[in-house]
């Protein structure tokens, strides 16, 4: 169930609440990318601890290839495996497969595609992978969808929508004919696509919301394009998919693009970005963005964000970190890791407080200056 809390008043900006089985989760929230069951260097203790992840994202594709659902299966699903009490969200693989376009075929049946460790061949359909979602025993599931790439004609997006919406119905009656696995209710969001074209994200999203799932979701942005076209994609389909639902943003981005999504009404967001980026040393910090690899920070031994976003923030030095980065020393990657994790949920919960205060608006238009500097 998700409960409104509160709107702004001079954008689409909202505070809610998503019970879901292992958690109430806090909404606008920010969902570090776990990918093979582990956000990546970062232990489950710094992400409950010092992160204070509320949810964290799992996906079908590498969980269903590594461990595998024997694996799964038997140690009761991904909660048990790695030992993590709240909430979990698993894309359903769509994503992955469309990076795979030359190991993969698509069919109306579904996607055959190699796998990228050993070369096997396997088969992704909308019922199959609502199964293996069962098996992970994801809190969210998604369903099985195509992701049409950056730039494509008309012609091949408006297939691409048909084939997701034709999938979609598929997923949603294996959803409702099937009982979870483990002993808790699962809710499945449809994926709204039809790539820049705003006729066809109007027929997606109507669609999406046709199925009145717990919640939808919009993907098949920041593939590539411009910035403003993903604004403006937002703004069409935000239009149409309904108030009362969570809306979930896919793989997005960077601190202002969450924030300019909140402002049109997103809900929730993913991305690698700040795990990614911190292990190369990109910092976002309350400032702007920081490379930490640059000689400027040598010997600057003031703390890596007054801001504070954690332990980690205010505890090392930038010239400890720049140190440890430049030596290729573990450490370095997992303190920036969880900084830019940090600084993330920060943003998030500080953006809860603004649409809940009433001034969201005038906080944004400043924050953003600062987040987009270069240091």
């Amino acid at each position: 169930m998700f409960t409104l809390k509160r709107r702004d008043k001079e954008t689409r900006a909202r505070t809610g609440e998503l019970e879901t089985a292992h958690g109430t989760i806090p909404t606008p929230i920010f969902m570090p990318v776990g990918t093979a069951g582990t956000v990546k260097g970062i232990l489950q203790r710094d992400l409950t601890d010092d992160i204070d992840a509320k949810i964290i994202l799992g996906n079908t594709y590498h969980l269903y290839l590594r461990p595998g659902t024997d694996i799964l299966k038997a140690s009761g699903g991904l909660h048990k495996f790695m030992n993590w009490s709240r909430p979990i969200l698993t894309d359903s693989g769509g994503y992955q497969v469309f990076s795979l376009a030359p190991n993969r075929k698509l069919t109306d049946e579904g996607a055959v595609f190699k796998s990228h460790i050993d070369g096997s061949r396997h088969v992704f359909t909308p019922e199959n992978t609502i199964d293996i979602q069962r098996i992970i025993g994801a809190d969210i599931m998604m369903a099985f969808d195509e992701c049409a790439p950056f730039p494509c004609d008309y012609r091949y997006a408006e297939k691409s929508v048909a084939l997701t919406h034709q999938w979609l119905d598929r997923a949603v009656t294996r959803y409702r004919e099937t009982d979870p696995l483990w002993d808790y209710d699962q809710l499945l969001f449809p994926i709204v696509q039809g790539s820049t074209f705003d006729d066809l994200r109007k027929i997606s999203a109507e669609k999406a919301a046709s199925a009145d799932m717990a919640g939808n979701a919009i993907g098949g942005l920041s593939v590539g394009e411009p910035a403003d076209e993903m604004y403006r994609i937002i703004e069409i389909v935000n239009e149409i998919l309904p108030e009362n639902k969570p809306r979930y943003l896919m793989g997005v981005g960077t601190p202002v693009n969450i924030l300019e999504a909140i402002e049109r009404g997103i809900d929730m967001f993913d991305c690698v970005m700040p795990t990614r980026n911190g292990r190369n040393g990109m910092l976002f910090t309350s400032e702007g963005i920081i490379n930490i690899r640059n000689k400027r920070w040598t010997d600057d031994f003031s703390p890596i964000d007054n801001y504070g976003p954690s332990a980690v923030s205010l505890y090392y030095s930038k010239a400890y970190l720049r140190h440890l980065i430049i030596s290729g020393e573990i450490l370095g990657s997992q303190i920036a890791s969880i900084h830019n994790l940090s600084f993330y949920m920060k943003l998030v919960s500080e953006a809860r407080k603004r649409i809940e205060d009433g001034n969201f608006k005038k906080w944004k238009d400043q924050v953003i200056i600062k987040l987009s500097a270069r240091l």
